[in-house]
């Protein structure tokens, strides 16, 4: 239990461990993931209806056009939405919040059905690299590239977390903002100073060339 408790933790600090630009994009396809994904409780509105234009009173006239270009051509993006998901890893969670955009897409044309399609694809892809990776179950990795089950196992697992988090990235990021100034921190464990090692100039044995003195020179007999 304390084991999971840790890589949920761990997973955590990874989603929000990204380029400023990167979760700043994440925030906003969180922010209108989630309120699409709660708007299935009740009404069961498409993507483009709980954009804020909606009930801010602007002009609408463009998400009338765009809905209507998406029926019937936005469909397949479910596949890819599902193909993102699946190659999302800790240095390259960009394709996360890329997924869930191609997902979104998809439901304009094929309403919340988008969604299981693409989990359906992640888990063919993630059941087939489980079946290729059965005959290097006792491989070594020595001079060549093995798919080894463990190895499918965990980026798998990894790839599922990341991605199913997304919407969930936003409230966090402001409820970890709203309780900061409350939580009480450990102390941070003092800096050991770097040993580092006496220069060759210290080290040089006593009578080595270069510590004595140049010898005088001798005088001829006769001079």
């Amino acid at each position: 239990m304390r084991e999971q408790r840790q890589e949920l933790a761990r997973l955590a600090r990874v989603a929000v461990d990204r380029p400023r630009w990167q979760l700043a994009f994440t925030v906003v396809v969180s922010v209108w993931s989630l309120a699409w994904v709660v708007g299935q409780v009740s009404g069961a509105p498409s993507p483009l209806d709980v954009l804020p234009a909606r009930w801010a009173g602007l002009p609408t006239g463009w998400l009338d056009a765009a809905a209507g270009w998406c029926a019937g051509r936005t469909g397949p993006l479910a596949v890819a939405g599902g193909l993102l998901w699946a190659m999302t890893s800790p240095r390259r969670q960009a394709s996360a919040p890329l997924g869930w955009l191609a997902v979104m897409a998809a439901a304009q044309d094929v309403g919340y059905d988008a969604v299981k399609w693409a989990l359906l694809v992640l888990a063919v892809f993630l059941a087939v690299m489980g079946l290729v990776s059965i005959p290097g179950r006792r491989a070594f990795v020595v001079d060549r590239v093995v798919v080894m089950p463990k190895d499918v196992a965990r980026a798998g697992a990894t790839a599922v977390a990341l991605s199913a988090v997304v919407p969930l990235v936003a409230p966090g990021l402001a409820l970890a903002r709203l309780v900061a100034p409350y939580l009480t921190r450990p102390p941070r464990p003092a800096r050991t100073p770097i040993a580092r090692p006496a220069s060759a100039e210290r080290t040089r044995p006593a009578g080595t060339p270069g510590d004595l003195p140049e010898p005088l020179p001798v005088p001829r007999a006769g001079s």
